[in-house]
């Protein structure tokens, strides 16, 4: 790949309270999914790198979790560590929130913010307000919140003003080479990948009946030629949790892995065998040996 003078490459956090639409920005941005999504707070845990290269610039996206502020657990702390793990060392950051929404869950999330590297607010969702004329106030009194280095209203999800907040971005990253090849899209392993498939369909299927204290663990990766076998666990915290999970004669569970399956496929280019169990592993969420066998940074 020619690498022009005026090229640019650098690394931008997205990040906010849970249910702002990160990963919907992230995949809309990429073109591509590869952040799960849900409307349940904690979808996303890890952090997860998504990669966009254009004739001028390569963006580095790292989306986060959700800043916590409603749970008290070793997981939220891990999540939370993860977070403010994900500003250092960027040179740009996206803040999302949710536009005409302002809570004291941002203002928490606010505080964490950098003093030291641009801040780009990202009012989200912006096809969902009824009266227009409304949003230059909110930009008003948001621009006295914080010293934003620039505000952009988008909606992730119908794709508006996602030129203009690339746009935005292009001109506080540094001059400098790509850093990955063109084709690239996520450094992120398949392994984590295919474990967050497998989360986002539990929690799409399973509706309001299962709470956060939810997790997959892959145990088997094996790539071949031209076909990839996975074996998963899902562990959950309590015995009737197991149950809403493998559903009636075991069909939701055979759901949840048909679906995460199929996207799988989508995203490996490649046929996907996928075997899925349930295990109970009470409380592991604040069990510091269960964090940290699944890949949690205490």
């Amino acid at each position: 790949m020619s690498v022009m003078d005026n090229f640019r490459t650098g690394h931008i956090a997205i990040v906010g309270r849970p249910n702002v639409g990160k990963s919907t920005l992230l995949n809309q941005l990429l073109q591509q999914k590869i952040s799960i999504t849900s409307k349940k707070a904690q979808t996303t845990r890890f952090q997860i790198n998504g990669i966009l290269t254009e004739s001028n610039a390569q963006y580095i996206f790292i989306d986060t979790p959700g800043f916590q502020t409603q749970f008290s657990s070793r997981l939220n702390s891990a999540m939370n560590r993860v977070v403010r793990r994900s500003m250092h060392g960027v040179d740009v950051v996206l803040f999302v929130i949710e536009v005409m929404l302002f809570g004291e869950r941002d203002i928490v999330a606010m505080r964490e913010l950098p003093k030291d590297i641009p801040v780009i607010l990202v009012m989200n969702k912006i096809d969902l307000m009824a009266d227009k004329n409304l949003l230059l106030p909110f930009t008003q009194r948001m621009s006295s919140e914080f010293d934003f280095a620039a505000i952009v209203p988008v909606s992730a999800s119908q794709k508006i003003q996602l030129t203009e907040l690339l746009s935005t971005i292009y001109s506080y990253l540094p001059i400098s080479q790509p850093l990955y090849s063109s084709d690239e899209i996520t450094d992120c392993s398949q392994y984590l990948i295919a474990g967050e498939f497998i989360r986002e369909k539990m929690f799409r299927l399973t509706g309001d009946e299962l709470p956060y204290s939810t997790a997959v663990v892959i145990d088997q990766f094996i790539d071949q030629e031209k076909l990839i076998r996975i074996h998963a666990t899902i562990f959950v915290g309590k015995s009737n949790q197991k149950a809403i999970i493998i559903g009636k004669n075991g069909e939701k569970l055979k759901q949840i892995a048909m679906k995460a399956r199929q996207e799988m496929e989508l995203l490996f280019g490649k046929k996907v065998f996928l075997q899925v169990w349930v295990k109970v592993k009470r409380d592991w969420v604040n069990n510091e040996a269960v964090l940290k066998s699944f890949g949690y940074e205490l």
